[in-house]
Parts: structure tokens; C-alpha cells; sequence
């Protein structure tokens, strides 16, 4: 897609960034300067200009990439690791999840990275060179941008370094904020942005925030708040007021079919989508500011579409193709996930439409079997059926009636299994190309309702939350069966809001978050995360503090760390 976040911007003010702060080099005390750009360029209307769309550049790194995946969708209740690939740390709870993790440095150094971006668009914009208007509009998205960033950073480590003003020179003078400092700047920040942004997503300026983005992220905020060391007694009233905001004033419609909010090229801008992480086919453009490096498979560009996807390409009848991508097997559903939360197929037709459980051969010919027993060979045309995964058991009879290969799930493995579809990216040049170019719907309205029926339901409304759940399982049901997809007010507890942003959600970058903001991240994963049973323990509701910024930030006068790391690292 074309984005207004263009390459050039993008490049530059990475560059100008690496001058204006000290949080993002790998020693601060030999930071060196490695552009010609001098620090008044901010100033200038083109300057002021690339800050503002450069202090957007982060989302990438968080959004759509292996790492920022990593911290989101491993070590829960829906996802189990594939076979391949590393970081399973974040899976299995045990001592590769450390300080000194590139994952979570590089994704610490980028959110403070934007910040300061954003921060000098905040500070700059009295004396930038551009009309008042232009003023309070970047400033408005820079303040939502900072929000977003710290709002990451504290679900992900608790209280931290909060900086709100541009940092200009390398310090070691850091510290550790309260959650509740850092909430409350989120807050004064959406708050004070949200009245400034445009309403709504404007075709020239895809891909800006914009007021119904910033009141989509207060109502996740007051949402997670509520069950923070930080919460208040109106946190839910405030997430159902900023949801039901976003619901009725902008707009916004759920599609018809949950599949197609997924299809690539139309399913990026349409009526579902609030806010979208941008990406392209332009690899300047797709790569964050500065690349991430080591990031075991970040190469840019939207590339979730690598990491969901089984060994297909080994078996019977096949070989890699772009339709089918390219299977890097890092996660694979649990059993729970399967069996229990996509267990109704009749009514609900999001198991069909999140899975894919259908191959057609690529490579004809006569082969042995591998996983299906029922027979010893099989032979395709091209376009055959060569796997299917009916997603029950069949017996030996039902599938040797079949001249395809059948995958039940008695032969699930860390390589074979049934493969999440929403991701996929068949625009790629070739078979092996790994960057991605679909935009990453990073909001989008099925979840606003979702918020909504959550808050609704804490507040003792049940009838309500009840009616918020329904617009998203009507959407959901096959032709002819919304009716049989409502629940009643009687089946609407807080086990209905786990597995129904489980079935809406999945893959889609908030389940650690959700677990841990229900208090139930522990309890959950010793129930259907058999790897990490044994070790998870309440220490995993936060991450460990990089290493480099406790190295970096000097001592206390006591002599003690001057940033702590959090408990049990």
C-alpha cells in the first residue's frame, strides 16, 4: 500500500534521532554523530514535518515483527511453540527468558527511540515554521504516539523511565517511574490529543492517528488500568464510555465476514479498521529506524505471515510456494485453543476461517505417505487435494477412503498442525522473500465491541455486556445461524470475554496482555500451556529490564542499582 509515512521521512529523522537521544545507542558514553543534519532542522517546515511522521517509525518495530509477536502470543493459553526457530524463553518460562534477551532490548531501545521523536515534536512545535493548525495536529499525533509507546512499555515492565521532555545529550541519569506516574501521563496525553486529531481516517492521510484511534487506545488503557497497581473506581465506566464513543460517532461498521477483514489489499482500509500500522513494498520504508538488529528473522516489513504456518512444504504432492508461504512453524495452537475455544464449527465460522485446512498439490506425482497411515501412497494431479485436516479424529477406514493425506489430531506435532491464515502475504515477489507489505490492523472495531462488553460486564451490566458480545458473534456465524451464535445474559461471565477475544483475537498481538491484565496469566498457562506448567510463576507478569539500561544508568548514592531490575530476574 502507499503510505504517507514516506521512506525519505522516515530515514531522516532516523538519523536525527540517533543526535537527540542517548537511550538508544549501545553505550551512551561513546555515542558518536553519524549525519550531517543539523539539531535545528526540526525547526524547519520540512523538518517539523519528517519528525512528526518519523515518530511512527517504532510501531514497526512492535507490530507485525517476530520480536514484538514474541512478547504477545508466546507462553499463553492459545499458543504452543513450532518447531523451529528460537527465543522459546518466552514459552517456556525458564532461564533463556533474561536481561540480556535482544528482544527485548531492541524493542525497549525503539519505544524510547519514538518517544524522544515525539517529544521533540512536542517541544519543537512553538517555534516550527508551519501554520498553527499544522502545529496542534502533529502535536496531538505525537502525544498519541508517546501514549502508545509508554502504554507498551508499562504492561510489559511496570513502572519505567519516564521522560517527557527531549532528551538532548547522552545521560546515565535515569529512574524508575511508578505505574501509576506512567498511566497518568499515558492519560493526559490521549486525553489532551484526542479533542485535536481528525475524527476520522482521511484517504490522503492514511495511516495518522486520528480521534477515534486515540479513544479506541483510552478505552484499552482505563481497560487495563482498572486491574493495575494503579486503578480507580471509575476505570471501567471510562473504557465503556470511550468505547460506546468509538461505536456510534466515527462510522465504523464490523464487515460482513469476519474472513474478509483479513483480505489483503481490501481488507487494510475499510470500514472495520481505526488504526493501522503501515507497511509497504518499499523495504527503506518498512524497516524501523534504525533496522532491528539480531532479530532472528526481522528482516522489515509485515512478516507475521512466516511464523503460523506448518511443514507443508516437505510433505506429499508439495513444495513452497508464495500462496502458501514460507513455514518458519514458531507457534502452533494448543490444544485448548482448538478444542475449546474453535470447538463450536457448526454455528461459529471463525475455526474455518482462521485455520487453513486445505492444501492442493503443487508438485504432481506419486509419493509415499508420512503422517496418515490409512495408506502407503498417494499420487496428485496438479490442483489435487494432498493434506486435509478435518480438525476431529477420523477413523482408519474414514481416511483411507480418501486419496489425499488426512492430518487428525492424534498426529499434531511441532510441525504439522492446523495454520493460521489471517497473516498471509501471496503479493510476495518469490517464494523465499521474507518481508511482508499488508498493513498491520492494529485496531480495528470487533475488539472496541469486545471492550466494551468487558467493561459493561465489570460494571454489573450484564444485559449490556451481553448485547456488545452478540454484535461480534452475529458477525461471526455462518449464513443462518446468528441466532444460534447469541448467548444469553445467563452464559455472559468472564470465561465468555477470555475465549471470545481468543476466537476474534487470535495471533493479533494481545494475548500476554490480556492474561496478564485479567490476573490470570499464571493460573491459565499451568492449565493448557504444558510446556511452561512447571515454571511460570507471578515473577512472569513483567519482563526482565534489558540489561544494557541497568549497565547504562549510574548507581544510587547508597551504591545501589540506580535502575532495579524487576523481581526475580
Amino acid at each position: 500500500m502507499t503510505s504517507i509515512l514516506s521512506a525519505k521521512s522516515f530515514r531522516i529523522l532516523g538519523l536525527a534521532t540517533l543526535l537527540l537521544s542517548g537511550q538508544a545507542c549501545k553505550d551512551v558514553l561513546e555515542e558518536k554523530v553519524i549525519s550531517s543534519i543539523g539539531n535545528d532542522y526540526v525547526n524547519t517546515p520540512k523538518g517539523f514535518e519528517d519528525a512528526a511522521k518519523a515518530a511512527y517509525a517504532p510501531l514497526r518495530s512492535f507490530y507485525a515483527t517476530q520480536q514484538g509477536l514474541t512478547m504477545t502470543e508466546f507462553g499463553t493459553d492459545l499458543y504452543a511453540t513450532g518447531a523451529d526457530g528460537g527465543y522459546k524463553g518466552f514459552h517456556f518460562y525458564d532461564t533463556q527468558l533474561n536481561s540480556f534477551v535482544d528482544f527485548l532490548q531492541n524493542v525497549w531501545e525503539e519505544l524510547y527511540r519514538g518517544i524522544n521523536t515525539c517529544n521533540s515534536v512536542i517541544e519543537r512545535a512553538p517555534t516550527a515554521s508551519v501554520s498553527d493548525a499544522v502545529k496542534k495536529l502533529r502535536v496531538a499525533e505525537a502525544k498519541f504516539l508517546r501514549a502508545h509507546y509508554y502504554f507498551i512499555l508499562v504492561q510489559q515492565w511496570g513502572g519505567v523511565d519516564l521522560r517527557l521532555t527531549e532528551t538532548l545529550l547522552p545521560t546515565k541519569k535515569t529512574s524508575r517511574a511508578t505505574e501509576a506516574d506512567i498511566y497518568k501521563a499515558i492519560l493526559a496525553d490521549l486525553e489532551s490529543a484526542a479533542p485535536d486529531l481528525d475524527p476520522k481516517i482521511r484517504s490522503s492521510d492514511y495511516g495518522r492517528a486520528t480521534k477515534a484511534a486515540a479513544e479506541h487506545l483510552l478505552a484499552r488503557v482505563y481497560l487495563t488500568k482498572a486491574t493495575s497497581s494503579a486503578k480507580a473506581a471509575d476505570d471501567y465506566a471510562k473504557a465503556a464510555t470511550y468505547a460506546q464513543s468509538v461505536i456510534a460517532n466515527y462510522g465504523f461498521k464490523l464487515l460482513p465476514d469476519f474472513a474478509s477483514v483479513f483480505a489483503q489489499g481490501a481488507g487494510e482500509i475499510s470500514d472495520e479498521v481505526i488504526f493501522a500500522v503501515q507497511y509497504t513494498s518499499d523495504p527503506l520504508t518498512n524497516a524501523s529506524s534504525p533496522p532491528v538488529a539480531n532479530s532472528g528473522g526481522n528482516t522489515g516489513g509485515n512478516n507475521l505471515h512466516l511464523f503460523f504456518g506448518m511443514q507443508y512444504d516437505v510433505q506429499a504432492g508439495m513444495v513452497r510456494d508464495i500462496f502458501y508461504g514460507r513455514p518458519f512453524k514458531r507457534l502452533r495452537p494448543t490444544a485448548f485453543c482448538l478444542e475449546t475455544v474453535f470447538k463450536d464449527r457448526v454455528n461459529d465460522s471463525r475455526y474455518k476461517k482462521t485455520f487453513r485446512d486445505t492444501w492442493l498439490s503443487n508438485n504432481p506425482g506419486t509419493y509415499n505417505t508420512a503422517f496418515d497411515n490409512s495408506k502407503k501412497t498417494v499420487t496428485f494431479k496438479a490442483g489435487d487435494t494432498a493434506i486435509y485436516i478435518p480438525g476431529v479424529e477420523w477413523t482408519l477406514a474414514q481416511r483411507a477412503a480418501k486419496p489425499y493425506q488426512v492430518l487428525v489430531p492424534s498426529a499434531y506435532n511441532e510441525a504439522l498442525f492446523p495454520t493460521l491464515q489471517k497473516f498471509f502475504d501471496p503479493l510476495r515477489p518469490d517464494r523465499t522473500y521474507e518481508p511482508g507489505s499488508r498493513d498491520y490492523l492494529a485496531f480495528r472495531l470487533a475488539e472496541t465491541y469486545l471492550i466494551l462488553a468487558e467493561a459493561q460486564l465489570k460494571l454489573g451490566k450484564t444485559t449490556e455486556a451481553t448485547a456488545a458480545i452478540n454484535m461480534v458473534r452475529r458477525r461471526a456465524a455462518w449464513a443462518g445461524k446468528e441466532t444460534a451464535m447469541e448467548i444469553t445474559t445467563a452464559q455472559m461471565d468472564m470465561e465468555m470475554i477470555y475465549q471470545e477475544r481468543g476466537r476474534e483475537l487470535l495471533g493479533e498481538q494481545t494475548r500476554w496482555m490480556d492474561l496478564k491484565r485479567w490476573g490470570n496469566l499464571v493460573e491459565r498457562v499451568k492449565l493448557y500451556n504444558p510446556q511452561a506448567a512447571a515454571n511460570v510463576k507471578e515473577i512472569h507478569n513483567l519482563r526482565p529490564i534489558p540489561q544494557t539500561q541497568i549497565d547504562r544508568t549510574e548507581k544510587a548514592a547508597d551504591g545501589s542499582a540506580g535502575f532495579p531490575q524487576n523481581p526475580g530476574y
